[in-house]
């Protein structure tokens, strides 16, 4: 038998060692992951997230308190979007992985920020997306805001309407993830 195969029935082996809980979440972000791929590149930035925020079934703002925010819930979650992207079939882009990810987090009702940020390399225009709770990034390294210029306000901030300023703040933020599906801008 091949190499791939061994390798294959590994991860298998692997996987069912796993709690239940690990792996509905591994699942869902197995599902997810290539919808949202499809839903960027179909319906843009904008309503691709309306979607997403339309499957919601908790209510992060809903918590007792900021103080209780689970972290180890939360660690849980970024490690299996972590595992899809590993061993996964595709190659998600951060923007895709960050939208997974908050969204898997807000459905356990933690209130994670999806955030953008860009830079100037060279000729081209860069934009990278990232997760925090709390201020800790969750999805990439600690200092992603030395390399990236953060955009003022998360995108999908806990909050439901944080008013005007976020709104034009979120509007230039989607336009430059739309200049990504445009081709005019690479994600990291």
């Amino acid at each position: 038998m091949s190499k791939s195969y061994h390798r294959l029935v590994d991860k298998w082996r692997r996987f069912r060692k796993r709690p239940a809980d690990e792996r509905a979440l591994i699942l869902r972000a197995m599902i997810f992951l290539p919808i949202t791929e499809i839903g960027l590149r179909v319906l843009g930035f904008r309503q691709c997230k309306k979607k997403i925020e339309n499957l919601l079934l908790s209510d992060p703002r809903s918590q007792a308190s900021q103080s209780d925010i689970p972290f180890e819930t939360a660690a849980k979650i970024t490690r299996a979007v972590r595992s899809v992207e590993l061993h996964g079939l595709g190659t998600p882009n951060c923007l895709e992985r960050s939208m997974v990810l908050w969204w898997l987090l807000r459905r356990a009702g933690i209130a994670g920020e999806l955030h953008i940020g860009g830079r100037k390399s060279g000729p081209r225009f860069e934009a990278h997306a990232w997760v925090e709770l709390e201020g800790k990034v969750l999805n990439d390294s600690a200092d992603v805001h030395i390399h990236y210029a953060r955009f003022d306000a998360p995108i999908a901030a806990s909050e439901a309407n944080s008013g005007a300023a976020a709104g034009s703040v979120n509007s230039r933020a989607a336009g430059e993830a739309d200049l990504r599906a445009a081709g005019k801008a690479d994600l990291h």
